[in-house]
């Protein structure tokens, strides 16, 4: 009930107490913030990722508007010098209107991204995109090989795909869901959730051939995920933790002061308020996250 009030009086806050809300979270509205941000998270040891804000693309003409965007900051990358690569979502690619669209775009972006030595991954939506994103990833990884994929442990079926996908080396950035699914199809409590994660996580590490990315800001189930890395005795070029700017930086702390690579997921971009609206519209969990970082109590 909290959470229904908190989120519906969030679309009258003025812009200007939305955007200091949202600044800890988000880079800022340009490219050049985005750079700015991710050379002070280098400074202190952690690499990056760059997404620019933006989903659900209706146009044509605006899902190329975001793919020639990525390819500029992609290159905006390689001259700076940072390790960062980028990361997007089918949606933005225009996956809502035409899936054959997605495809081409995704190809683009990977052709610059191949050119300039970058990773691209392909991100995961919520439940009803699934199938058509899986299929976007295993039509590049047949042409590119620097791209991932993002596996949700929320979602009841994430083991079958993951036994269902190609065989071959693996990038795979594993998290719990942003989005609330259906009970019928996914776990809806924290630990079935947890337990899913780490089960995913060994099930790919089983596979041999998977470099893993772990998304969470959750210290326990970074307890778990830290055994199952020493019981594979994993060198550190093949897994990472991934989190999110401005949320719980003394969790990566501690993991990169234990000697655990971390990398910052950065977002950007003119699309911040409707991103911030939606992030938080969707998951109470993440609310609630927020609320906990930034109150004192």
């Amino acid at each position: 009930m909290l959470h229904k009030l908190v989120v519906g009086t969030l679309p009258w806050f003025p812009r200007r107490v939305m955007r200091h809300f949202a600044g800890r979270y988000i880079a800022g509205e340009t490219l050049e913030e985005e750079l700015a941000r991710l050379e002070e998270l280098a400074s202190a040891g952690y690499p990056g990722i760059l997404d620019i804000l933006g989903e659900g693309s209706d146009s044509e003409a605006e899902a190329r508007a975001a793919a020639a965007e990525y390819e500029q900051a992609a290159r905006a990358l390689v001259r700076a010098g940072l390790d960062a690569y980028v990361s997007i979502k089918p949606t933005h690619l225009g996956l809502l209107a035409d899936e054959g669209l997605a495809l081409e775009l995704y190809r683009q972006v990977a052709t610059t991204c191949r050119e300039l030595g970058l990773q691209l991954r392909v991100e995961m939506e919520d439940h009803p995109t699934t199938d058509a994103t899986l299929r976007i990833y295993e039509r590049l990884r047949e042409e590119f090989d620097l791209v991932g994929i993002v596996l949700q442990s929320r979602l009841l079926r994430t083991p079958e795909d993951v036994a269902r996908l190609a065989p071959g080396p693996l990038d795979v950035r594993l998290v719990k869901g942003i989005y609330i699914e259906p009970a019928e199809i996914a776990h809806t409590e924290p630990e079935p959730i947890r337990a899913a994660f780490v089960d995913l996580a060994r099930q790919l590490l089983e596979r041999g051939d998977v470099h893993l990315r772990l998304a969470t800001h959750d210290e326990e189930l970074g307890r778990r995920l830290i055994a199952l890395v020493e019981e594979f005795e994993l060198p550190r070029e093949r897994y990472e933790f991934q989190v999110l700017l401005g949320v719980q930086q003394a969790l990566w702390r501690a993991w990169r002061d234990a000697g655990h690579p971390v990398r910052v997921y950065v977002p950007f971009g003119a699309q911040w308020r409707e991103y911030s609206l939606r992030r938080l519209s969707r998951n109470p969990e993440l609310l609630r996250a927020i609320v906990r970082d930034v109150l004192p109590f």
